[in-house]
């Protein structure tokens, strides 16, 4: 199998960047490093500007900028008080919103929070403006002699007005922001977006013919958890030199434990597997999933957020057609691409690598089958389910047209058992996109 000419290998995933992205200390500790680093630049300006109005015998320019700062100090001194509070009060309400949101969806919307750009700027510029006024109240002098004084705190003082300015319209992204959180039809068009930017994977039905036989298996050390990450580039490089091809067991997705295969080794019998050292590094494992890679996290989250509200606690099927909506989305983005195993080239286009992805009946299955088992009953969602396999039957080819049948059949069967008048069981599996428009 040569290597093709829209081949793009996928970028590996950065282990500390997914760190960053899935921690809130950084940002903050951050803001508050270079907002110490501008109190001192800011001070030792003040300092020179104030020696060079003295060195020029400006003493009325001194007194100036004695009387603007101390009618300044007052403002600096609320905000050093009020801004802690005000954190604490904006952040907690903000908790429990996502919290209000988590049981509404599903507990994994909390990670589009937690990667919120906007919700770390705002923590950081907050905390920044903070540690900001403390230090400039530290900067003020008792003396007011303009001959005697050695620094006047104006420039600081103007940064800090500069950084309230900042955090009052923050503040107003951040509560839009947090408001969008909640509503359902955001949450699952961000969880669309990034699945679909994972669409654009190179995808591959590689059968396996030349794999050749089986000579060995790696199997997986380090901490249990679910595989997020394979590094390719790493990986094709080790098998090119030892001669062989190496097939990922588990997929993306998967969770796994030390010993768990996670590589078989094929090839010539001269092939070895490669050292342990050479195959450092080449799989990141973590806590959850993510979408790198991971072409069937989107089609989870949606079908999760379904599930959540077809339940009796919830009972709210229009959001369950908002997901489907989502997810016939994705089917139709894949319905004309290639799925199965991909086989990952090395240089000389010659396949060191093959993956295993989810193939069209999996990703059908993960959309519709538990929808479809909690949909009975429900004859917005039933329909909603008919128009979309419909949709999908007229757009995919021949070979692919299977499973959407089959689960076309069996929901006509759970309502055919379930519902026992004629009228209403034609008027739930009669195809309508909105559900009932």
């Amino acid at each position: 199998m040569s290597k093709g000419k829209g081949y793009r290998r996928p970028r590996a995933l950065s282990p500390l960047r997914e760190h960053l992205r899935d921690t809130f200390w950084f940002a903050p500790t951050a803001a508050m490093v270079l907002v110490f680093v501008l109190w001192v630049g800011a001070s030792e300006a003040d300092s020179a500007i104030v020696r060079v109005l003295q060195d020029h015998q400006e003493f009325d320019a001194v007194d100036d900028l004695i009387r603007i700062v101390n009618d300044i100090k007052p403002v600096i001194n609320t905000v050093s008080s009020a801004m802690m509070t005000f954190i604490g009060v904006v952040f907690s309400i903000s908790l429990v919103a996502v919290q209000m949101a988590s049981g509404q969806f599903t507990p994994r919307v909390v990670r589009i929070f937690v990667r919120s750009r906007i919700t770390k700027l705002t923590f950081a510029v907050f905390l920044a403006t903070f540690t900001l006024s403390l230090l400039v109240l530290t900067s003020f002098e008792s003396e007011t002699d303009p001959r005697l004084v050695t620094t006047v705190p104006f420039l600081q003082s103007v940064l800090t007005l500069l950084l309230v300015a900042l955090s009052l319209f923050l503040f107003i992204a951040y509560v839009n922001s947090t408001l969008r959180l909640m509503r359902v039809g955001h949450v699952v068009d961000r969880i669309t977006g990034e699945a679909l930017r994972v669409v654009d994977m190179p995808r591959g039905d590689f059968g396996g013919s030349g794999l050749g036989p089986e000579s060995g298996r790696v199997g997986y050390s380090g901490e249990a958890g679910v595989l997020r990450d394979v590094n390719i580039a790493r990986l094709v490089r080790a098998a090119q030199r030892q001669g062989v091809v190496l097939r990922l067991i588990p997929r993306i997705g998967d969770f796994v434990v030390p010993g768990t295969p996670l590589l078989s080794v094929h090839g010539s019998d001269q092939g070895k597997a490669p050292s342990r050292g050479a195959l450092r590094y080449t799989v990141s494992v973590g806590v959850e999933r993510t979408f790198h890679q991971d072409l069937g996290f989107g089609l989870r989250q949606l079908s999760d957020i379904a599930l959540r509200a077809l339940s009796p606690a919830v009972n709210d099927p229009t959001t369950a057609v908002q997901c489907l909506d989502r997810i016939v989305q994705l089917l139709t983005a894949l319905a004309h691409r290639p799925l199965g195993a991909v086989g990952h080239p090395d240089g000389k286009g010659e396949v060191r690598l093959v993956q295993d992805v989810p193939d069209w009946a999996d990703l059908v299955d993960l959309g519709f089958a538990e929808i479809r088992l909690c949909a009975v009953g429900n004859p917005q969602v039933t329909r909603r389910i008919m128009a979309g396999l419909d949709d999908l039957l007229g757009l995919v080819p021949e070979p692919r047209r299977e499973p959407l049948l089959r689960h076309r059949e069996r929901l006509a069967q759970a309502v055919e058992l379930t519902v026992a008048e004629a009228a209403e069981r034609t008027f739930a599996l009669e195809p309508d996109r909105q559900g009932i428009g």
